[in-house]
């Protein structure tokens, strides 16, 4: 049980749906510790605005400034835990099994709880790639590397698997997250301001088809205007109380 109280409207919604869409942003992952993009700046690094550091062109000018940035970024990341928000989601996919989560957060929580059928819009902090070919390496070592490494290919550094300001979505995971848009006869948008895109057109794409738009966040953003329904709640709090709709078939938890 929790103190959220879900309409009938919305619990016999989340019944019904077969192929469930999710979108999740940095609210999500706020309640595992992880400090949202900025809110990272802390200690040596609060004298440098993230978007100075998150460019190819940063990296061309320092890029041993911008791999240290990063690799700070990813030991918070490695002390954090998934949350109840990235728990109820693989409960919900194990009843759902075409349920997609597309995610704009960087830091593998929705992986490492188990969640299949994931999205990575933005890349991860445990992945690299050439700087020169775009293409992945699997080099564990590097995860100790105060420098970034040559590709091992061609010489070009190594850089973190992620999308920087200036640069486009990767294509695959671009077309997975249009293509579930698609098919899916309900989708939540969780912990996103709305704002970041392409992401934010996704559920302006799911209403066009005439699909119910769930938004799960604290505070209002634009999409509460046109979002089907809105819970005021953070996302630990709502997502299971909407696995448990699927659990409890008489009616929505109190």
């Amino acid at each position: 049980m929790t103190g959220l109280l879900l309409t009938d409207a919305l619990c016999e919604r989340v019944r019904a749906a077969r192929r469930v869409l999710v979108l999740t942003g940095s609210g999500v992952s706020a309640e595992s510790g992880v400090p949202t993009f900025r809110d990272a700046q802390t200690g040596l690094w609060a004298r440098y605005r993230p978007e100075a550091l998150a460019t190819p062109e940063a990296f061309a000018r320092d890029p041993g400034l911008v791999w240290r940035w990063y690799q700070w970024r990813r030991q918070l990341v490695t002390r954090a835990e998934p949350n109840s928000a990235h728990r109820a989601l693989v409960r919900w996919q194990a009843l759902r099994p075409e349920l997609v989560v597309v995610t704009q957060n960087v830091d593998g929580l929705h992986r490492r709880a188990g969640t299949r059928n994931l999205v990575e819009l933005h890349g991860a902090l445990d992945r690299y790639k050439c700087s020169r070919d775009q293409q992945p390496l699997d080099l564990a070592a590097l995860q100790d590397s105060h420098v970034p490494p040559a590709c091992p290919r061609c010489g070009a550094a190594v850089r973190p698997d992620v999308v920087w300001f200036g640069e486009i979505l990767p294509q695959a995971e671009l077309a997975a997250a249009h293509s579930a848009v698609q098919r899916c006869d309900l989708m939540l948008v969780v912990g996103t301001s709305g704002q970041v895109y392409p992401a934010a057109e996704l559920p302006a794409m799911a209403l066009d088809r005439g699909i119910p738009v769930v938004e799960v966040n604290p505070a209002e953003t634009p999409l509460a205007r046109s979002a089907t329904h809105w819970l005021r709640a953070d996302a630990g709090t709502a997502l299971p109380a909407l696995v448990g709709c699927l659990a409890d078939p008489g009616g929505p938890p109190g």
